[in-house]
């Protein structure tokens, strides 16, 4: 035989509070003290820090739908302890008293300058700081990027800036000189005409 089950809301006609126990525990916001940051007035200074420790202030951010990828990078000093590994692995060859490592294969996109450089490198990676590639070169090695160094974009725009100012420069004289030539053609059209005589 079927029966057929009324709806919960219906079989709770005549009931205050619908299965939520007490009034005060089914009050929407009130129960909680309000909304967002309300109640953030006065209280005991033994309350205080925990209150301004929480995130109660300022932005808290996002979080992006299109996450950056993440750098894998290393140090000279972690660099230079792992190169028999990187040897063994077929990741880096010694030739003589030189090292030669490509960190692409390694899985590594950037060098770091932390640490002393006492071996002869001839490092290949995508980028390195500054610091890195000066402690390289000091201790008679090189750095090969695939990525332009911040030094050299400068140069890239130094190199741009004088070009751009000839041009200004050279659009300024052309100017002038249509100026040169419209003010003669102004003074002969401003000129008052002859009359005729009747």
């Amino acid at each position: 035989m079927t029966v057929n089950k009324r709806k919960k809301n219906t079989r709770q006609r005549g009931s205050c509070t619908h299965g939520w126990g007490s009034m005060k525990k089914h009050r929407g916001a009130g129960h909680r003290g309000g909304r967002g940051n309300a109640g953030s007035g006065k209280r005991g200074d033994a309350k205080k820090p925990s209150f301004n420790t929480a995130k109660h202030f300022g932005k808290q951010g996002f979080t992006s739908k299109k996450s950056a990828e993440p750098v894998e990078a290393i140090n000279l000093i972690e660099l230079q302890a792992k190169i028999q590994d990187f040897i063994s692995k077929g990741i880096a060859k010694q030739q003589k008293d030189i090292y030669t490592i490509d960190l692409d294969e390694a899985g590594i996109s950037k060098l770091l300058g932390n640490g002393a450089v006492k071996l002869k490198l001839d490092i290949k990676v995508f980028q390195a700081s500054s610091k890195a590639i000066d402690k390289v070169k000091a201790a008679g090695g090189k750095v090969e990027t695939f990525m332009a160094q911040p030094d050299e974009e400068d140069d890239a725009e130094a190199e741009a800036v004088p070009a751009e100012e000839g041009s200004a420069e050279e659009a300024g004289e052309a100017q002038d000189s249509k100026d040169d030539a419209e003010e003669p053609a102004k003074e002969e059209s401003g000129k008052e005409k002859p009359a005729k005589e009747e």
